[in-house]
């Protein structure tokens, strides 16, 4: 079954969706990175590339490849959701703000094939 097919199959029955629900939906997708090489492109002087590969009235799909180039601290506004590891690892690092100034509050490794979520106006990097 073709990617696109596969996403509009598994998300499009998502309606207000749990955070479980949506990692469990997410898991689902068995997405292997070779079948997103044809999606990815450099990150061309910026700390990533992202592509949207999926929308609906309740969910949206992305993948990014990240570059050498550190990414600043940074909230997802009223966006929550899944983070899926296909390829390497990644240090996701969580701010608290305060007065304005993002405070670390930790930062943990996350390796290939593990997920973390992203809070509704969280901070991270």
């Amino acid at each position: 079954m073709a990617l696109k097919e596969r996403f509009k199959n598994s998300l499009d029955s998502l309606k207000s969706p749990s955070a479980e629900e949506l990692r469990k939906a997410l898991a689902s997708l068995d997405i292997k990175l070779e079948e997103l090489f044809p999606h990815l492109q450099p990150a061309d002087g910026k700390p990533y590339y992202r592509k949207l590969l999926y929308q609906s009235e309740e969910v949206e799909l992305l993948v990014m490849n990240w570059s050498d180039i550190e990414c600043a601290p940074h909230d997802h506004g009223n966006s929550k959701g899944w983070i899926q590891v296909l390829n390497g690892d990644v240090e996701n690092t969580v701010y608290e703000v305060k007065e304005d100034v993002p405070i670390e509050l930790f930062a943990e490794i996350k390796s290939k094939d593990s997920f973390f979520f992203a809070l509704k106006k969280g901070c991270t990097k």
